[in-house]
């Protein structure tokens, strides 16, 4: 049964998990895609988009989808 029980545990951790937690704070984050930077949006209190710490550069944002939870 060692082998069931291991591929049983694989299988399940390999699931995507639909409790992603009750925080629903995030709004995104910005980014410098020349820079690689990001900025959360909850950090920033400002009404205007930020601009890039390295370039300067106005940073764009972007949302992940509430239905996955995943910012990638």
């Amino acid at each position: 049964m060692g082998l069931i029980s291991t591929l049983v545990d694989t299988f399940e951790a390999s699931t995507e998990s639909p409790n992603r937690g009750t925080d629903n704070s995030s709004r995104g984050a910005y980014w410098c895609h020349d820079c690689n930077e990001r900025i959360p949006a909850s950090d920033i209190d400002e009404m205007k988009t930020p601009n890039c710490p390295e370039c300067d550069n106005e940073m764009t944002l972007e949302r992940s989808p509430s239905s996955t939870g995943c910012a990638c």
